[in-house]
């Protein structure tokens, strides 16, 4: 969801006059922007409107007719979906690189789900009347865009066999293992996962009931695989954790920032 008139005037400008936030280090090479060659990088990230959001603001709200899309330079996000019976689940979180709202920019049909601010947010809202004739003169970037959308699609069909058919702990795992490689810190006791995530969050991501992540993450922990505190999680053997979750053992390297 675009902020409101008056957050979007104290929070958001034109790319032009403010510039990208750019990460030091780049963004992750299986980003959506990371993908992208130096210039159609420089020449995407001049569209929009550039905008802050702060932890906890909602970026996209579930069933609002938009079709903007939004590109996040730094920080992460959580996405989720909630039913009229109050239940939420997480469906995703995404990081600096990547980018969200893409499927109404695509259809047209409501957003089906809702993205949140976990931390500070740097990013760039592109509307769908820029977006378009931008994609028109740069196919390659449109077929970025669709393999992401494919890549998406593909793990959130994994996602749903593991759900039915692995235990929690090995589905807490392999949670663990993709999210310390994709936002983890390293540092003298291990990779610490730069999302502070609680446990009842943590059940939704892995579609469990609380009490059964509760107990995994103590098996982890007495394990010495995980050491875990308020909402915070440092992965200590990362071999050993992808072995628990039946997954080869040689991990790609995370992020090192």
């Amino acid at each position: 969801m675009t902020p409101e008139p008056e957050s979007f005037e104290r929070h958001c400008s034109s790319t032009q006059s403010w510039g990208c936030c750019t990460p030091s280090d780049g963004w992750p090479s299986q980003s959506f922007l990371g993908r992208l060659n130096s210039d159609l990088l420089s020449e995407i990230l001049q569209l929009g409107t550039h905008c802050r959001f702060a932890a906890d603001q909602p970026i996209l709200h579930q069933g609002e007719q938009s079709n903007h899309i939004v590109l996040l330079h730094t920080g992460l996000a959580k996405v989720t979906s909630s039913l009229k019976n109050g239940y939420q689940s997480i469906l995703a979180i995404r990081g600096h690189g990547d980018v969200v709202g893409e499927m109404a920019a695509v259809d047209n049909s409501p957003r089906s789900a809702t993205v949140t601010a976990c931390e500070a947010i740097s990013a760039c809202i592109v509307e769908k009347a820029e977006l378009h004739p931008f994609l028109l003169r740069h196919p390659e970037v449109a077929f970025t865009l669709t393999e992401t959308v494919a890549q998406r699609l593909r793990w959130s069909n994994r996602r749903r066999v593991e759900l039915a058919g692995l235990k929690v702990k090995v589905r807490l795992a392999r949670m663990l293992s993709e999210l310390a490689r994709s936002h983890g810190h390293h540092g003298p006791y291990g990779v610490r996962i730069r999302i502070s995530l609680s446990q009842p969050e943590l059940a939704a991501l892995i579609g469990a009931r609380v009490h059964s992540v509760h107990k995994a993450l103590r098996e982890l922990s007495t394990d010495g695989l995980v050491d875990t505190g308020y909402r915070y999680i440092t992965v200590r053997d990362t071999r050993r954790l992808r072995t628990a979750a039946g997954l080869p053992g040689d991990a790609l390297p995370g992020p090192k920032n």
